[in-house]
């Protein structure tokens, strides 16, 4: 049987809404919710910034503060909400290696609509031309993943909807 989800990871490219719809979901369901941007290192967002992609080591520092995250939250019984690109197999293993019950919430979204969204994005670190490496990178989540895949477009507090029947049933 699969565990209960402790921690939902809301996964996708940038644009695809994984800060808005991840927060609504960590208040839905009263947990505490991570901004996996916020955890990236200085050096990692003056890269993006500049326009140039990260690749896996850049990745790697990131990926184990959030894996430690995830680790405190599951051992504190508490769970959580990450906001979390998660776009490679390999990284979603590390978050999952993490704890228990790791559950992926997809946010599927088409490249144009996600370069409109990013384009018309004001304050944010992340340039528009490094969407096309997201998608270059990204692997949609595996049917044999814990998760559920949705369409990005839709309202996010639709989406919050699917997501909390989702993780109710697999409790």
């Amino acid at each position: 049987m699969t565990p209960a989800p402790s921690v939902v990871v809301v996964m996708g490219v940038s644009g695809s809404g994984k800060s808005t719809v991840g927060l609504l979901l960590a208040q839905r369901l009263m947990v505490p919710f991570l901004e996996a941007d916020d955890v990236h290192p200085a050096a990692n967002r003056a890269k993006m910034a500049a326009g140039r992609p990260l690749d896996d080591e850049d990745r790697r520092p990131w990926l184990r503060s959030l894996a430690q995250w995830i680790r405190e939250a599951t051992d504190a019984g508490q769970g959580g909400v990450v906001a979390c690109s998660a776009l490679k197999h390999e990284y979603r293993d590390e978050l999952r290696r993490a704890g228990a019950g790791v559950w992926f919430l997809y946010l599927a979204l088409d490249r144009a609509i996600a370069d409109q969204r990013v384009t018309g994005r004001a304050g944010h670190f992340m340039p528009a031309r490094l969407v096309d490496s997201q998608y270059a990178a990204l692997e949609p989540l595996r049917p044999d993943e814990p998760g559920l895949t949705v369409d990005a477009q839709a309202d996010p507090q639709t989406l919050v909807d699917q997501a909390v029947r989702a993780v109710r049933a697999v409790k």
